[in-house]
Order: C-alpha cells, then structure tokens, then sequence
C-alpha cells in the first residue's frame, strides 16, 4: 500500500501527516517525531482534507474531526484509542479513568502504553488524558504541545457561544479497516 504525506503548520512547528491510498488518516508526527513509513510520497492534494481539518482546529473553528482512520495497533490499542475520543472537547480525563471506561480498571499502566503509542494525536486527542492529580504527564510531542492543546481547547470553549464547524455528532472513530464513524 503506498501512502502519502505533506507537512501541516501547527502553532508549535510543523506535522507530518500520512495518509494511505484510500485517504484514510494514518500518522500525524509532531516535529522532531517523524516515524518511519514506507512507500510514502509527498502529496498535498491526497492530504488536503485532513490538513483543512487541522487548521480549522487550529483556528479555533472545528471541535470534532470527520476522517476517516487507519491506525495500526493490537485490540487493546484500538479500544484504548476509542476510549480517548469520548473525552469531550475542552475536557480531561485520568488514566485511571479511561481504564475504568474500558471495563479494565487495573490496567492503568496498559492505557499509559497504549495512548503512547497513538499514531493519530490530537484527532485522537490522547493530550486529553492527565495524571489522577491533575498533572500533565507523558505525551510525544512534549508537555508544552500537551499544555498548549489543552489551553487551547478551552480558549475555544470560552471564546464561542455558538456552533463552530464541525461541530455535529460525527467524530472519527478507531477502527480497524472501515473506519468511519461514531465513536
């Protein structure tokens, strides 16, 4: 399968998004974080509707992404991934309490793990998840990305009283194969 990849500006330096053939979101790799991904070629036009998607966020103006996903993980993974994206926009939650949500409460390491290993961050918004004591811990693009998209998500939150875009039901969802849809 080849996939295909453009860089997107973001407040704290540039993403790598990768997509593959059928448009489906793969990657997002923060700056500095670029993993490796076979068979890729530059393309902005095969990245063009998550990239729009990203700067709406970044603008403010879009609270849920309507992508379509392709994240490579173990059953856990996947689960613990789906979990992420029913934490709200503007919201957090412990890692103890997505293992609860996940019918696995002692499994609180197991969920560090796998939210470390998401390949899709901030659409599947695993900077949402902080330490049982409000703290901010672990994140692959750094505390201070994890900060600024937590701030950032409730500067939108305050700034608006109205619908922004995106704003409907529809959110990207975890899933392996088909994967759009609910979460």
């Amino acid at each position: 399968m080849t996939h295909f990849t453009t860089i997107v500006p973001a407040p704290f330096g540039e993403l790598r998004i990768v997509v593959d053939d059928r448009g489906r979101l793969c990657r997002i790799d923060f700056p500095g974080h670029h993993g490796p991904i076979t068979a890729t070629r530059p393309s902005a036009a095969k990245c063009a509707h998550v990239a729009a998607q990203l700067r709406g966020y970044f603008a403010g103006e879009r609270r849920h992404f309507e992508l379509e996903l392709a994240p490579q993980g173990t059953e856990f993974q996947l689960a613990a991934w789906r979990a992420l994206q029913r934490i709200p926009f503007g919201s957090t939650a412990s890692y103890a309490q997505q293992a609860a949500k996940l019918g696995r409460p002692q499994a609180v390491r197991a969920i560090g793990q796998a939210n470390g290993r998401n390949p899709i961050p901030i659409v599947v918004p695993c900077h949402r998840v902080i330490g049982k004591d409000g703290s901010l811990t672990g994140f692959g693009g750094g505390l201070s990305t994890k900060q600024w998209l937590l701030e950032h998500e409730q500067r939108v939150l305050r700034g608006r009283d109205h619908a922004v875009a995106g704003d409907g039901d529809a959110t990207a969802a975890v899933r392996p194969g088909r994967s759009r849809g609910r979460a």
